[in-house]
């Protein structure tokens, strides 16, 4: 694929500080040139040349006209001339130097030499420029007198020859008689030569009154106002072309040694196709996508378009990334969401360990169950498949199984038993997502993928390189995976709790407790019906993991805060005051529930305050709800959602 207009662009957007900082570099070092340079002045006089003396023009001259004034621009700037500036100007600089700061134009079709003195200052650029064009007249009047004496000394020798000769025939004549032979041809000796020497005589009296006129100077020099060099904004240009060409080359070069993924089409040219791709701009880049957002209507694209590619026996579906990163992550979370929207059994699969039980809830806070127990629990014996894959609380049709603890994490991928629960998955359900370390970090990605029937890679842009694109998609071929394509999306900044996330958007799901309302409702009972607005739950409060109690809340006011105090002996905290039962955040109805109680142990709780605001569209699916429980499972007999039995979410 050769690049197009948009990757030149997309190279000027990635690069242009490059460019800048290179023009203006260009732009600086022409400038500093400039300042030192030494100012020079000129000054241009016009000289009207004319014939005189033996002026003729050679054949085959560049001028017309009876002067050859290509050799009278030369002659400007012979010693002779220069000689008689120094002494005008009456300065002691060398001829040959002088005449190097002259200059001579021949403007086209015309008998003028414009002649130019340049020099460190104005004053002298004009005198330099006036003496030489005097100069210059002065030695072309002094060549054409000393031709003019020449002529005249030739004819004057001339003449006298002629009449020594006519004398000697006058006197040969007289010694004649007259009928003598000769007589005829002395006389036709005569005529001749007294008439060479009235031809010689008449050209005399002409060289002798004429008037020699070598020229004159037509436009005298002026005062510069202005130096002519340096040439400010000529250097200036300079400086910034080439300081231009550089930053382009560096841009270029940067580019093509920098192997990561800027774009889509990078992913193209590492030979796999590109399913989805999110923006930068796109809100919430990081989290669970709404359904009619940007995001979840690229995610939706990405659904419909993995339905259309699975064949119908296919089930499971393996998401690595390209390189380290939560990227495989958030795609296989959306994607499973995606997939259970259509309202058929889905679960996601959390195969990627990583190193400390902080890493290992990525997928607990999105969908707000509990990070353990999980697949490794189930490899290791401790828990049942059906007690570690978890409802999520605000989507029936998804169950989650989460990674597990790290303590047996790193060897979880193997176990001989992961291929015999994904067999289970897949029988039970319509389709599983399994969530894959990346390709680049170890060969897990590879095995996972032997399991699965299709295969996507996620992409970090300016993180994944595109050599790791191509490794990713070799990887999966070897083992036999068909791969579906790649999902792009934007770099994501690690998120670390206490702080917000990388991007805006967080979904309601992560304001959860970490223990998940789902396994709050399994240990306390029915969660109350959705009629039963703004009224807080009171009674037994289950606790969380870590230690926190929680208590039952009907979550479809739209705002609700859970608090828990601090429980000593009887739990209560008389100090605190009741916070009532109101709206708030924008008139929207919410719910308080205050519990005591003692922590885990009995000693003492942690305080906890979430406030948590459901979108609209969540609320109108719950009022959707039937009257008599959410969606089954399917699974045989497994209890409703609704109820908050086990295996539901409880609200």
């Amino acid at each position: 694929m050769s690049p197009d207009l948009s990757d030149h662009l997309g190279l000027l957007r990635r690069q242009w500080w490059v460019v800048l900082a290179l023009l203006v570099t260009g732009l600086a070092a022409a400038g500093v040139v400039t300042s030192a340079q030494t100012r020079v002045y000129e000054s241009s006089t016009s000289v009207l040349v004319q014939p005189a003396g033996q002026d003729t023009n050679v054949v085959g001259g560049r001028t017309r006209g009876d002067i050859n004034l290509d050799t009278e621009a030369q002659l400007v700037r012979s010693t002779a001339v220069a000689t008689g500036a120094a002494e005008l100007l009456r300065v002691d600089t060398p001829a040959d130097e002088l005449a190097h700061d002259v200059s001579v134009k021949v403007p086209a079709n015309t008998s003028v030499l414009v002649i130019t003195f340049a020099a460190g200052a104005p004053e002298a650029a004009r005198a330099g420029s006036h003496a030489f064009a005097e100069a210059y007249l002065r030695n072309r009047e002094a060549s054409a007198r000393t031709d003019l004496d020449t002529q005249i000394a030739a004819l004057n020798s001339k003449i006298k020859e002629l009449d020594a000769a006519l004398v000697q025939i006058n006197g040969r004549l007289a010694g004649l008689s007259a009928g003598s032979p000769q007589r005829a041809n002395l006389e036709s000796q005569r005529a001749t030569t007294q008439a060479q020497l009235n031809s010689m005589t008449g050209k005399l009296n002409e060289l002798t009154t004429a008037t020699v006129s070598a020229g004159r100077i037509i436009s005298d020099a002026r005062l510069p106002a202005r130096p002519s060099r340096p040439d400010t904004l000529l250097n200036l240009a300079s400086g910034g072309m080439l300081g231009l060409l550089l930053g382009l080359g560096v841009a270029a070069a940067r580019e093509r040694l920098d192997r990561r993924v800027r774009a889509g089409s990078d992913v193209g040219r590492a030979g796999v196709p590109v399913l989805a791709e999110l923006g930068d701009r796109t809100p919430g880049v990081d989290d669970l996508h709404q359904p009619y957002g940007p995001g979840g209507h690229t995610y939706y694209r990405l659904r419909n378009e993995v339905l259309a590619s699975l064949g119908p026996d296919d089930r499971i579906v393996v998401v690595t990334g390209a390189s380290r990163g939560s990227a495989s992550t958030l795609v296989a979370a959306n994607l499973a969401a995606a997939l259970a929207h259509t309202g058929t059994e889905v679960v996601l699969v959390g195969a990627n360990p990583t190193d400390s039980i902080a890493d290992a809830a990525p997928l607990a806070r999105l969908f707000g169950v509990a990070p353990t127990p999980g697949l490794s629990e189930v490899l290791a014996g401790k828990v049942d498949l059906d007690t570690a894959a978890q409802r999520a609380p605000r989507n029936p049709w998804l169950r989650v199984l989460t990674t597990g603890g790290t303590a047996t994490a790193g060897g979880l991928l193997r176990s001989p038993y992961l291929g015999e629960v994904l067999d289970r998955l897949s029988g039970g359900t319509a389709y599983v997502v399994l969530e894959a370390p990346s390709t680049a970090s170890s060969a897990d990605a590879q095995s996972l993928a032997s399991f699965a029937d299709a295969a996507i890679i996620a992409v970090e842009l300016r993180r994944t390189r595109r050599p790791e694109v191509s490794d990713a998609a070799r990887q999966l071929h070897r083992v036999g995976t068909p791969l579906l394509g790649a999902v792009v999306m934007p770099r994501l900044t690690p998120h670390r709790d206490g702080e917000p996330g990388a991007r805006e958007g967080r979904t309601a799901a992560a304001a959860q407790p970490a223990g998940g309302p789902g396994r709050a409702d399994r240990k306390s009972g029915p969660a109350k019906r959705p009629g039963s607005r703004g009224n807080a739950a009171r009674g037994a409060t289950p606790s969380t993991p870590d230690g926190a109690r929680v208590a039952q809340l009907d979550l479809t006011a739209g705002t609700a805060l859970i608090r828990t105090r601090t429980g000593t002996g009887n739990g209560t905290d008389p100090a605190a005051p009741d916070v009532p039962t109101g709206t708030a955040d924008g008139g929207h109805h919410g719910s308080v529930a205050r519990t005591g109680g003692a922590g885990r142990d009995g000693d003492g709780g942690v305080d906890t305050a979430v406030l948590h605001r459901l979108d609209r569209v969540t609320l109108a699916e719950m009022d959707r709800s039937p009257a008599d429980g959410w969606p089954t499972t399917g699974d045989g007999g497994r209890s409703s959602a609704r109820t908050g039995g086990p295996g539901g979410p409880g609200r």
